[in-house]
C-alpha cells in the first residue's frame, strides 16, 4: 500500500478522540487497584484482582485506543470507507465501557450476572464494530502488508470476542468446560491475533512515515500477520489434547515470529534519517525492547524448570507484554496520532487563512519526555514488584500517576485545539 493519506474521508475528531482520552481512565483504575490490593494481586495470574488488572488494561486502555485508531486509520490511511463514523463511535464507545465495568467488577465479586451482562455487551459492541470496521478492511481497493494484517487482525478480534464470551459463559453457568485451555487460547488470539498483528500493520505505515525509517523489507511485512495467524490455530487445536512439548514448540513459533518483528523494528530505527530521538521515538523503542525481553523470559522459564514453574512466571510475561509492549506502545503512538489529527483539522477549517500551531505546539517535548520518563520507572517498579511484593503497593501508585500524566497530556492537546478552532471561528 502506498503510503498517500485520503484526508477528505477523516472522520469527525471527536470520533477516535472519545476512545483516545478514555484509554488512559482504565490505566488510572489498574494502578489504584493495585495499590489497594497489594502484593497477593501479584502471586498468581489467576488471582480475582489479577484477573479484573489485566482486563482492564487489555479491554480497557488496549481495546478503547485501538479501536478509535482503527476508526481513524482504516479510511485515511488504508482507503477503507467506514460506515456512519459518529454513529458507530456513539454506538461502540459506551456499550464497551460499561462491559469493561461489569467485567471488572465480575471478576472482583465472581457474581454470574454480571459475566453474563459484560460478554452480551461485548459482543452487541464489538459485533458493530467489527462488521462496519471490518467490511471497510476487506472492500478498500488498497493493496500490501498493512491491509492483509489489518483484515488478519479483525479475525483475532472476532476470535477473541467469540471466546471471551464462551469463558464469561461458562464461568457464570459453572459449565464442566476446559476453561484453562480456554484462557490461554483466548489469551494468544487477544494478544497475538489482534494486539500484535494490529501494532505490527500499523506500524508498517506509520513507523516509516513519522520516525523516517526506511520501509519493512516485504517478505517480514507480509510473514509476520501470516505466521501468527498460523501459529494460533495450531495453538487453538491444543484443545485436541495436544503433549506439552508441542505445545512448547508453537508457543516458541509465535515467539520466535514477534521476536523478528521486533528486532526488524529496532534495526529500522537506528537507520533512521533523523538523529534526534523524541519521546514517541523512544516509547516505540522501549515496547520492542520488552518484546525481545518476553522471548529471552520464555527461554530462560523452559531451560530452568524452577522458574518456569513458579506461578510469578506468567505474571512476569504478562507485565511485560501488556504494560510494557502494548501500554508502551500506544502511548508513543497517541503522541504522534493526537498532535497531527489536530493540526490536520485545524488546517481544513482554518484553510490558507489561519495557519495552525505546529505538531509540537500542540504538545510540547518536554511534557511527552517527562512523562516517558514516569512511564519507565512505573514499569520497572511493576516488573520488581512481581518478585518483590513490598513494591507492589507503590508500583501501582507510580502507574495510576503515570497514566495520569498521559491524560493530562491528551488533554492539553484538546484544549489547543478548541482554543484555536474557536479562533478560526471568531475570525471567520
Amino acid at each position: 500500500m502506498h503510503p498517500n493519506l485520503s484526508f477528505e474521508q477523516a472522520p469527525p475528531i471527536s470520533v477516535p478522540f472519545r476512545f483516545f482520552l478514555t484509554a488512559p481512565l482504565f490505566g488510572i483504575a489498574a494502578g489504584l487497584l493495585l495499590l489497594w490490593q497489594g502484593g497477593e494481586m501479584l502471586s498468581s495470574r489467576w488471582m480475582p484482582a489479577a484477573l479484573a488488572a489485566t482486563h482492564l488494561l487489555v479491554v480497557g486502555f488496549m481495546l478503547q485506543a485501538m479501536c478509535g485508531a482503527l476508526l481513524q486509520f482504516v479510511p485515511v490511511a488504508a482507503g477503507g470507507n467506514i460506515w456512519r463514523p459518529r454513529l458507530v463511535a456513539g454506538i461502540v464507545h459506551p456499550l464497551l465501557l460499561v462491559a469493561a465495568g461489569l467485567l471488572v467488577a465480575a471478576f472482583l465479586s465472581y457474581r454470574p450476572a454480571l459475566f453474563l451482562g459484560a460478554a452480551h455487551l461485548f459482543v452487541a459492541a464489538l459485533g458493530v464494530f467489527c462488521i462496519v470496521v471490518g467490511a471497510a478492511v476487506w472492500r478498500t481497493p488498497a493493496q500490501g502488508p498493512t491491509i492483509v494484517a489489518l483484515r488478519i487482525a479483525m479475525i483475532g478480534l472476532l476470535v477473541t470476542v467469540a471466546l471471551g464470551a464462551t469463558l464469561a459463559t461458562g464461568l457464570a453457568s459453572g459449565a464442566q468446560w476446559p476453561l484453562l485451555a480456554l484462557t490461554d487460547i483466548h489469551a494468544g488470539w487477544g494478544l497475538g491475533g489482534w494486539g500484535l498483528v494490529l501494532l505490527a500493520g500499523v506500524s508498517y505505515f506509520v513507523v516509516p512515515m513519522f520516525q523516517l525509517t526506511p520501509a519493512y523489507p516485504a517478505w517480514l511485512a507480509r510473514g509476520v500477520p501470516l505466521l501468527l495467524m498460523l501459529v494460533l490455530i495450531l495453538w487453538t487445536l491444543q484443545l485436541l489434547g495436544f503433549p506439552a512439548e508441542i505445545r512448547m514448540a508453537i508457543l516458541f513459533a509465535g515467539l520466535a515470529v514477534a521476536g523478528a518483528f521486533a528486532v526488524q523494528t529496532l534495526r529500522l530505527q537506528f537507520r533512521r534519517r533523523r538523529k534526534v530521538k523524541d519521546a514517541t521515538l523512544l516509547f516505540f523503542r522501549t515496547a520492542m525492547v520488552c518484546l525481545l525481553v518476553i522471548v529471552a523470559s520464555a527461554l530462560l522459564f523452559a531451560a530452568v524448570p524452577q522458574f518456569g514453574q513458579d506461578a510469578r512466571a506468567p505474571v512476569w510475561l504478562g507485565v511485560l507484554a501488556l504494560v510494557g509492549v502494548f501500554v508502551t506502545a500506544i502511548n508513543g503512538m497517541l503522541y504522534k496520532i493526537v498532535p497531527f489529527l489536530n493540526w490536520l483539522h485545524l488546517q481544513r477549517l482554518g484553510g490558507m487563512t489561519v495557519l495552525p500551531p505546529t505538531m509540537n505546539q500542540m504538545l510540547a517535548e518536554r511534557r511527552m519526555r517527562q512523562q516517558l520518563y514516569a512511564h519507565l520507572a512505573a514499569l520497572v517498579l511493576l516488573l520488581a514488584a512481581v518478585w518483590f511484593p513490598l513494591l507492589a503497593r507503590p508500583a501501582g501508585l507510580a502507574f495510576a500517576l503515570d497514566c495520569l500524566w498521559l491524560a493530562a497530556n491528551l488533554v492539553t492537546a484538546v484544549r489547543v485545539y478548541r482554543d484555536f478552532r474557536d479562533r478560526i471561528r471568531a475570525a471567520a
